[in-house]
This record gives C-alpha cells, structure tokens and sequence, in this order.
C-alpha cells in the first residue's frame, strides 16, 4: 500500500490536496472558475463522480460520457489530477423503479424507498449487474486519461444500507452461513441453538434477525452484522476485479468511515485496497472532539499497517446531519488538517469543494463557500494549501509509535448486543478512555486488528474486547511473554468468536497471562460510583477479582459503604508472565486515576512521549529516511514552549531555549541528525 501512496505523491508533487468535486451541480460557465480557484488555493487531486450515475447512465444502458469527458479535460488541462470514483453509490431512481425488489428491507420489514443515497440491497443481483456494467464502460473510457491518477470505488460502504433484511438478503445469508459452518450441524453448535429450542432441521429455516417477540439468538446477530460486511466487500472486490484487469496501472482505493460507524468492518476493505483512504467528521457538541480526530487518524494508519494514508473527506467547517452543526472557530480548520497528516496522513481532502446551494448537503460547508472568495474559509483554505506545499518533504515518512491498541468490528458488534450484563458497557467508550489517557500523556499509538503482528511494540492495550480468538490471545500471551508489556480492560477475552463464553473464570483467554480469575461480575447501577483504595472514584463496572499469582495494585475501599460491591478486592493488578507484565483493570478509573496509571504502564514498557508537553498540547513525530519531524499542535488558548529543535517548517520559533508555539498554533520542525528509532 505504501508504494502506490509513493507513487501518487510523486506524481502530484507533494501532499495531495483538494476535495470531492461535484460540477454536474453547476451550470458550464462556473466550471472554468472553478479550476480557476483551485490553482489559486493550491489544488492538485480531486475527487469526481461520486454522484454521477443518473448523469452517465440517464437510462438503462445508455451511457452518456460527455460532460464527465469534458471536466477530465479541464482538469488536466489545469495541472490537477482525478480521483475517478465509480459513482455505484446512488442508484439512479430509473434503477428502483425497474427493480422494486433491490430497494433494501428494514428488520421490521418495511422496504425503503427511493429518494436518498445507497438505496439499494447490497445482496441484489440486479444492482450488481447494473453496477459492473457502468464500472466496465467507465473504467474502459478513462483508463488511459491523463489526469487519471487513483480509482475511486463506491463511496462510504454501508454508510446508509448496512444491513437489509430482504428475502433475497436472508438467500444470500443461508449461503454465507453454508460456507462458513459447512452444514447445519455446525451451524446448530455455533448458534448455542439447543437453547429456547432453536435448533435448525432444514437451511429454509434459518432467517436474518428480523423483529421478533424476546431477544435475538445472539450469535445469529453477531453472523449476521459479519455477513452484512461480507456483501458489501463483495461488491467492493467485484469493482476491484474489473479496475484491475482493465486499469491495472491505477491503484484503487475507497473511503472507509473510521470509528465514525460500527457497520462494516474497516480492516477487511482496507486489505482489499492500494490506498487506504478515510472520511472523519468532528463531533460538534464534543469540546475534545479533537481527540476523536486523533484516534480516527491512528486508526486509520493502523489499517494501513503503519503506512501513510489519504484523509478522503473531512471538513472545512460545519456539516449539515449533526443535530447542532457548529462552526469551525479561526484557525480550526488548519489545526484539524495538520493533525491528520501529523498522524500520517499523505493527503487532504474535504468535502467538497463548491458549497452545493440545493440538496440535502447544501449547508454542509467547502473549501469554495456561498460566500465565494471573501470568506474565513477561503482564506484559510488558500493558506493551508500554501502551507501544505512547504510540508512537501514530510510525504512517505512514517509516524514513530511504540504503542498498540488492539481495536475489532467483530468485537464492538458483540459488545453492544441485547442481553449482556451492563449496558452502559460500550466499546467506544471504552476505547476512547484509554486513548484519551494516552493521548494526554503525548504518546502515540496505533489501532491495530488483534491479528497483527506485535513484535515490534513495547506496549499492546486492551480495552473492552470482549470476543477474542484462540489465535489472537495466544499471540498477545507470546508477545507478553516474550518480553512484551500489556494492560488488559474489564470484560475482555470473555467469549470466544462465536459469542459462546469461555468456561473456568473470567477474564477467559487471557486469564493465565493476567494470573487473575474473576469470580462474578459486578456491574454498577446508573450513576453509582465505587471507591478505590487510593480515593479514586470509578464507575460502570466492578468484578469479585482473585489473584492468581498476580499483584494487587489497587483495592477497591474496604469500607462497604464506600460504594460498590466488591469491598477489599482487587481493582488493579500487575502480573510478571515470562520475560514481560501483564496488567488488569477490573473497573472504570476516573481519567486522572486511568491517565496515573498508564504513565506508570508506559514507563515500566520504555513507552516515551515524543516530546514534553503541558496538557491540551499534543507531539507526534514522524520519521523519512534522512530526518525526523515533530508536529506540535496546541489546542489551548495560550502559548507555550516546547523543548524541541531544529528546523522549523511551520510558524514557530525555534531557539536554544526551546519551541515557542503560539495558541492555536501548529509548528513542524526537522529534527536534523535526530537518532535512530530504539525500538
């Protein structure tokens, strides 16, 4: 993946920079403006055709290239580059009305209707086929384009029809079941069916978890939510085929949707791509929301293996589907941009370059406003280009992390399901915490599948994976034993991949290495809180823990009214497995507590900050092969010195004494002559 992505920034020149360009919603006269501007705010890659199907298709079979052909020129005539997308993501409505059948179907069976995006049922035939065709005859025409530089595929996978609950669907279902288990026996055993009598005689029988009277068959759900994920790559891949077999020079790549959503399984689609590209949006009514930006970004690096990757779309400003759309205050657009590629991104693009003036998108902000040119968003959107330009070097070099946090879809899906102890137990959440420790400490880590490989880390985290493989958790007990450092979450390696729990205590899979075994779980009422030993509160959650060869850490308070059930057990233990420690939290800290204590695990793994910084300040060092580059990106509202030098790329003074960053500044500095990587 890391070649293509090369490959694409040498060919642009530098970071790739723009957004999704969308002329078919402006008449022909704007259209020279608007290649106009981008050379003027240093445009070079946009993305076109996202939603163009009823424009290149207006009727079944007639394929009309005309104006596509004519903005590919314009572009390349302009020194920009296309990013070609497949526009199979909205089916145009002469597509529904033909076939009624492929508009997908809720749980409660109502069948949806035209009128929107992605309206279509991921297992229709008849969407498959129409959606191959325009993809052959798009890939053949523009193959061989010259400002063709990337293949766009779909857009946003099962961003609006995840899940459909069709007859066709539940077809398609049984099929994937077959494959998977084999025959009905497997299935039977899987599916825990003996109990509530739901053991299944004949393959017509099993059906999707549609709205039924108690709780779903958990397991069931569980395969279906892979399933659903499973269809979508499959269109996915059959795009892929064809880009490849007749455009085998172009990588491909499609945005996946990050932490945004829990409806496909993100490492499974960026396998399947040369580029790993990705869409983030901040949450308005988050006041950190810019360390939700953070752990998308290292997510997304950590489906890439490491390697850079494409910020597809975020935005300028405010988006329109929020409940309250807020604003970008002065200089937030430029600090978020800079975060990402901070965080390893080779790529900054925005949704979308004109601001649309009808439709449902027309308040969600762009690089080219309502306000045209006299804009804060145009002005800043010209600066960050200029910026970005002077940034050029920092492409192909790789983010510095010794830290990993095991993150997985199948997991999050089992977590969140009906009929498990607390409900007030979820995976973001859980995730989040831990991320947020760290961040705050300056360290950076990346989000990995539990699959990976783990030997070049100091520091594996596991926060709230409830569902774990045999193969995945003996990977983390060889890694700790090795040498390797780990900190467990409550709840974790509780239940094995078919959701069935894992006999002889909890935490299950990981209970030899913890040297633990949790008698029963203890999950807090609403708005209960318990006590640590230390005077720490914490909330959610508390288990009956009893060492086994581990070290007590923190007790919950021995003074029952202190609150929480478990008064005198462990909360927080430490144990020394081979040549490595393994630690367990049985509860929810407060982030002081939880921040406190992942200090004292990181200093213990040989885990270092990329710099010193005070609080709401954030350092992440990149590294090339001739210098390294730390960004400081200050989220306060005050100045600060760094002690960092070097080279300053971006605003800042550099001197003896250390870095000066501004509020809401963003400074880049080339360590020159900075030592290798220790790990």
């Amino acid at each position: 993946m890391n070649n293509a992505l090369d490959q694409l920034s040498d060919r642009l020149g530098g970071i790739a920079y723009g957004g999704d360009y969308n002329p078919e919603q402006w008449p022909r006269e704007v259209w020279d403006e608007d290649v106009r501007l981008m050379r003027e705010a240093g445009v070079n890659l946009v993305t076109v055709g996202v939603f163009s199907w009823a424009f290149l298709e207006p009727r079944p079979g007639q394929y009309e290239f005309g104006l596509l052909d004519e903005v590919m020129d314009l572009l390349h005539a302009n020194g920009i580059a296309a990013d070609l997308a497949t526009a199979t993501a909205s089916p145009p409505p002469w597509f529904s009305l033909r076939h009624p059948e492929a508009l997908p179907v809720t749980a409660d069976g109502v069948r949806l209707s035209h009128g929107s995006r992605q309206t279509f049922c991921p297992s229709s035939p008849a969407y498959a086929e129409a959606a191959g065709r325009l993809v052959e005859r798009l890939v053949e025409r523009y193959r061989d384009h010259p400002a063709l530089v990337l293949w766009h595929l779909h857009n946003e996978w099962g961003n609006h029809n995840a899940h459909c609950f069709c007859d066709t669907s539940a077809g398609s279902f049984r099929d994937w079941l077959r494959e998977r288990y084999g025959n009905l026996d497997g299935l039977n055993r899987a599916w825990g069916t003996a109990f509530w009598s739901q053991r299944y005689g004949d393959w017509a029988e099993v059906m999707p978890p549609r709205a039924t009277a108690a709780v779903p068959n958990p397991t069931q759900q569980l395969d279906f939510w892979r399933f659903s994920s499973d269809a979508l790559l499959t269109l996915h891949r059959r795009e892929a085929e064809i880009v490849r077999r007749l455009s085998p020079g172009v990588p491909l790549t499609t945005n996946l949707l990050v932490t945004l959503e829990k409806k496909v399984d993100g490492f499974s689609f960026a396998r399947e791509c040369d580029v790993v590209s990705v869409d983030q949006y901040l949450t308005a009514a988050d006041p950190e929301a810019h360390i939700g930006l953070s752990l998308d970004a290292d997510l997304a690096r950590g489906m890439g293996g490491g390697a850079p990757w494409l910020l597809m779309e975020h935005s300028t400003s405010a988006v329109n589907w929020q409940p309250r759309n807020v604003a970008k205050t002065p200089g937030q657009m430029r600090r978020n941009s800079l975060a990402h590629v901070a965080r390893g991104a080779d790529g900054v693009l925005y949704f979308q370059w004109r601001q649309s003036r009808a439709g449902a998108e027309k308040w969600h902000s762009a690089m080219l406003p309502h306000g045209g040119t006299g804009t804060k968003t145009w002005r800043e959107v010209t600066a960050l280009g200029q910026e970005l330009k002077a940034l050029a070097e920092v492409r192909g070099s790789r983010v510095e992390s010794d830290v990993a946090l095991l993150f997985d879809w199948n997991a999050w899906w089992a977590l969140e399901m009906a009929a498990t102890p607390s409900q007030d137990v979820r995976y973001l959440d859980q995730v989040r915490a831990w991320y947020e420790a760290l961040w705050s400490l300056g360290i950076t880590c990346d989000l990995v599948h539990p699959s990976s490989d783990l030997s070049d880390r100091r520091l594996v985290l596991v926060p709230g994976l409830c569902l774990t493989s045999d193969a995945d958790a003996s990977s983390l007990d060889t890694f700790v034993r090795g040498g390797g450092h780990a900190a467990v979450g409550f709840f974790s390696g509780v239940v094995d991949e078919n959701d069935h729990v894992r006999l002889g205590g909890h935490p299950g899979a990981y209970r030899e290495m913890l040297g633990i075994r949790v008698d029963e779980f203890f999950p807090l009422r609403e708005a209960e809180t318990a006590l640590l030993a230390d005077g720490s509160p914490a909330g959610v959650w508390t288990e009956l823990v009893e060492p086994r060869g581990a070290e007590t850490i923190v007790s919950f308070d021995k003074d029952p009214s202190a609150g929480g059930p478990v008064p005198g057990h462990p909360a927080i233990t430490r144990n020394r497995y081979g040549d490595g420690a393994a630690w367990y939290v049985a509860t929810r800290p407060s982030a002081d507590a939880l921040r406190g204590l992942l200090a004292r695990v990181c200093r213990e793994a040989g885990v270092r900050a990329a710099a010193e910084v005070p609080p709401g300040v954030e350092a992440v060092r990149r590294r090339g092969p001739d210098a390294t580059y730390l960004f400081l990106i200050n989220h306060t509202s005050r100045d600060v010195t760094v002690r960092a030098e070097g080279t300053d790329l971006l605003s800042g003074t550099v001197a003896d004494g250390g870095t000066v960053v501004r509020a809401g500044d963003v400074v880049v500095i080339r360590e020159h002559g900075a030592p290798p990587s220790e790990r």
